[in-house]
């Protein structure tokens, strides 16, 4: 019988378990977006998961949405990241790194002064902080051919560099309102072009920077996440279960080394709602290594995995505040609750001083 302690192999990386550690922005970088010592311990606490996906890194100036969130773009992000993925290679683990545009969920003040780009000029819904207080989301200037060139360009940067760091891999942030799943979804791309209209248009851009980084990393390092459910930011489409059934069937034709999807937590769903289930609905379009993440525990996880309606299951939110995650669930042990108010904070609290179950042997490994 397959559960969580099952291992499991993603092109040539051998997992001992299917426990994934989803990415989660914990706003820990410096204001450059480098990152440093106590970003390696956090990650190194937690190398325990058979896959790390980090926290979102963005490929360049013009797609970053978070003060203190990290980049991939720079010598100095390299380095910073370096010293992660040395920390958690150091206790056995592996780790993909999660590239990242936000597109229209950003901002001037966090771009030098540059209005953010979306593929039509659509305001994403909500509010963000500026140096002025909150204010609305900015309306994006649509992309031009030569805008998405260079974004495909990006991306493939962006993989470079990340291989550079050392990562076993890339995850690709295809979902969550940010920039490729704006190109998806019809509430957000109005576009006449070969970008926009029929559902194989608007995933013009997912294929063609999953194709771009595969190049790079090879595509058996490549990883790709949607989120069919979200409505962050405004989200919607118009038939949802087209676009993602040609995003994921062209997906597993491109050949990646594994499709991650988020199912929709229960107090988000609404009657009716066809993508329920996600990982499973798609589960016949997508031959390779399918990751479910969304609000699952240690039950439903191995019983989604008895069920093969997915090959491993993603945990964020219980890997904050439970470090030794994996062990807790082999052990069924209790598990620590985490504290909102720290999740985007500064310093330790709420970030490497959650307790394990055992002492960590490994944490003189990171000079304070």
């Amino acid at each position: 019988m397959t559960d969580l302690f099952t291992p499991i192999r993603i092109g040539q990386l051998e997992l001992p378990n299917r426990i994934a550690m989803a990415s989660m922005s914990r706003t820990r970088a410096d204001e450059e977006g480098v990152m440093g010592n106590l970003n390696a311990e956090y990650y190194a606490q937690r190398a325990g998961a058979g896959l790390i996906v980090s926290e979102a890194a963005w490929i360049s100036e013009q797609g970053r949405g978070l003060a203190h969130s990290p980049g991939i773009a720079s010598r100095e992000h390299v380095a910073g990241w370096k010293l992660v993925v040395d920390a958690v290679h150091a206790r056995g683990g592996k780790i993909f790194c999660q590239l990242w545009h936000c597109g229209r969920v950003s901002a001037p003040h966090l771009l030098g002064a540059m209005d953010p780009v979306a593929p039509s000029p659509i305001a994403a819904l909500g509010r963000i902080m500026t140096p002025e207080g909150f204010r609305n989301f900015p309306v994006p200037v649509m992309l031009e051919k030569s805008g998405i060139e260079k974004i495909i360009s990006d991306f493939s940067q962006a993989a470079e560099n990340a291989m550079a760091a050392g990562f076993d891999g890339v995850e690709i942030q295809a979902g969550g309102g940010f920039l490729i799943d704006q190109f998806l979804q019809t509430g957000s791309n109005t576009r006449r072009d070969e970008y926009g209209g029929m559902s194989m248009n608007r995933c013009r851009l997912l294929f063609e920077t999953t194709r771009a980084v595969g190049e790079v990393c090879g595509l058996e390092r490549v990883g790709v996440k949607l989120t069919p459910s979200n409505r962050d930011f405004g989200m919607i489409d118009a038939d949802p279960q087209i676009v993602f059934s040609t995003a994921v069937s062209g997906l597993n034709e491109i050949g990646i080394g594994y499709l991650h999807m988020i199912e929709p937590l229960e107090n988000d769903l609404k009657e009716g709602d066809v993508l329920k289930d996600t990982a499973q609905r798609f589960r016949q379009r997508f031959k390779g290594t399918l990751i479910a993440g969304g609000g699952f525990d240690l039950e439903k996880a191995n019983m989604l995995l008895e069920n093969e309606g997915a090959d491993m299951v993603s945990f964020g939110r219980l890997f904050i505040a439970n470090p030794d995650l994996p062990e807790r669930f082999a052990k069924k042990s209790r598990l620590n609750e985490a504290d909102p108010a720290t999740w985007y904070s500064e310093g330790k609290e709420g970030y490497t001083d959650y307790p394990s179950l055992e002492p960590h042997p490994y944490l003189r490994l990171i000079e304070e």
